[in-house]
């Protein structure tokens, strides 16, 4: 497995190692130590995650606060998706700042989101099969967002924002300013 660190100090791309044959591909998806030698830290993940989105989903920018705060490990099973990690972390060089990754069946790259970060997709393909480790339980009343187009992120989403489907509750989102982090 390659690991690379991304602008954002403790985010990291991971690109495993594929054997292909004329039968497939076999690769290892996830390995506990492997992971946290790689990373530097020692992450426990204790819940999995599967979302099915169609084309032009987007989800988030979501995070969670205080006890529930969450590392993510994200990986597309099917299709490809336009990843997002935003730093929210107040004492970060690199506050406000964010990274952009397409994930997709294809690369099987994975992209590592520390505690700190806020995280967000739109599906390009389709539809799309996105899988999450977290390292902490979900729970809504700590969960927390931020609003797609804040102005300050000025994310490039790569996509046309017509075609956008996002939730209401998404659409309700604080700006980054505004947000409790």
């Amino acid at each position: 497995m390659v690991i690379k660190e991304t602008k954002l100090k403790g985010c990291f791309i991971l690109e495993p190692k594929v054997f292909g044959d004329s039968r497939g591909y076999f690769f290892e998806s996830f390995n506990q130590k492997k992971f946290n030698d790689l990373v530097g830290l020692e992450i426990n993940f204790n819940q999995d995650n599967e979302s099915f989105s169609t084309k032009g989903a987007l989800r988030g920018l979501h995070y969670q606060v205080g006890e529930y705060a969450q590392a993510k490990l994200v990986r597309v099973i099917k299709g490809n998706v336009l990843d997002i990690a935003v730093d929210i972390r107040k004492d970060s060089p690199t506050f406000g700042e964010y990274v952009s990754l397409e994930l997709s069946e294809e690369n099987k790259a994975q992209l590592f989101i520390p505690r700190g970060f806020a995280h967000g997709f739109i599906v390009l393909s389709d539809s799309a099969i996105f899988s999450y480790k977290c390292d902490n339980f979900y729970n809504k009343e700590f969960e927390r967002g931020i609003i797609y187009n804040d102005k300050d992120l000025n994310i490039d989403w790569k996509f046309d924002e017509k075609e956008f489907i996002i939730s209401e509750k998404d659409l309700k989102l604080p700006t980054l300013k505004e947000a409790v982090l």
